[in-house]
C-alpha cells in the first residue's frame, strides 16, 4: 500500500519535472521542427483557437494514460504522476492563456513571482520568428533585465 508521503512526492516530482520538460519542448520542439504549429502563437490570433493549441492535446495524453493506469490498470503510483502533470497543465493554462494572453477573463495577480513570469513571457513574444527568442520556461523566469540583455546580444550577433 502506498503512503500519502510517496504520493505527494510523486505528484510534486511530476509537477517539477514538467517545468524542465516544458522548457525543453518549447525551445527545441516548438521553436524547432514543430514551428509549423507554434508559429500561430507568435502571430496575431484571428480566431478563438490557434494551431498551437494542439500542443495541449498532445501534452494531455501522457497524463490521461497515467491517470487511467493509476486508477484502472493496477499501477497506483501512476495516479499521482498523472495528477502532477495535470496540475502543471492547469497552472500553465491559467497563467499563459488567462493572465498573459487574456484569452478569457482572469483575476489580477500582484505577486512579484507572477509579474516576473509575465514579463519574461512577453519578452519571449518580442521575437516573432523561429529563432532568436528568449525565456522558454514557465515557473522559472529570468529577470526582465537579463532577458533584455540576451535579446540585445542575439540582435548584435545576427546584425
Amino acid at each position: 500500500m502506498q503512503t500519502i508521503a510517496i504520493d505527494i512526492a510523486l505528484f510534486l516530482g511530476a509537477f517539477a519535472f514538467m517545468e524542465g520538460f516544458a522548457w525543453f519542448t518549447h525551445k527545441y520542439v516548438m521553436h524547432g521542427f514543430m514551428w509549423v504549429w507554434h508559429r500561430s502563437h507568435h502571430e496575431p490570433r484571428a480566431a478563438m483557437f490557434e494551431l498551437n493549441d494542439l500542443f495541449a492535446v498532445v501534452f494531455a495524453a501522457p497524463a490521461i494514460v497515467a491517470i487511467w493506469f493509476g486508477t484502472n490498470g493496477g499501477i497506483p503510483w501512476l495516479l499521482p504522476i498523472g495528477l502532477g502533470i495535470t496540475a502543471y497543465g492547469l497552472m500553465y493554462f491559467l497563467f499563459h492563456d488567462g493572465l498573459v494572453h487574456r484569452r478569457f477573463p482572469m483575476w489580477g495577480v500582484h505577486s512579484p513571482i507572477w509579474k516576473r513570469a509575465i514579463q519574461a513571457h512577453r519578452l519571449h513574444h518580442a521575437v516573432h520568428t523561429k529563432a532568436g527568442a528568449v525565456s522558454f520556461g514557465f515557473l522559472v523566469a529570468p529577470t526582465a533585465r537579463r532577458l533584455k540583455a540576451q535579446l540585445a546580444e542575439i540582435a548584435r550577433d545576427e546584425g
